[in-house]
């Protein structure tokens, strides 16, 4: 079967100003796609996710279990991160069973560790732009 996503945004814009406060910027729709080369990646920049993908980066493989213990989230929580990792191509799952007992891994693909370091590389220069 077919997975499809549908992604919605709505924006309200108040009809009775034309001036946008600084809180609340008004973004025309070819505005949104262009990203602002201080926008961090959001699929990595994410708590959980950034600890599963750090946590691949230095070890070679981790068990669904291991990642649970490790990052201490719930089964739900960590499915739901690593499937978002995972339909990025950032980490890998392979699924086995050991005797009847179903075992989970994952690992960094290539394209995820390219973009560790690009994020890791963007947040040093922010941290650095910040100190200086």
């Amino acid at each position: 079967m077919a997975k499809t996503s549908v992604s919605r945004q709505s924006s309200v814009v108040s009809q009775k100003s034309s001036v946008a406060s600084p809180q609340s910027p008004v973004v025309s729709r070819g505005d949104a796609a262009k990203k602002s080369p201080l926008e961090l990646d959001r699929l990595i920049h994410e708590r959980l996710r950034l600890g599963i993908v750090s946590a691949l980066a230095v070890n070679e493989r981790l068990t669904f279990n291991d990642l649970k213990r490790l990052l201490r989230t719930t089964d739900g929580n960590l499915s739901v991160h690593a499937r978002k990792l995972e339909d990025a191509q950032y980490v890998a799952c392979t699924k086995s069973f050991d005797g009847r007992v179903p075992r989970t891994e994952f690992r960094l693909t290539a394209a995820g560790r390219r973009a560790l370091e690009k994020y890791l590389a963007h947040m040093e220069s922010i941290i650095k732009a910040v100190r200086d």
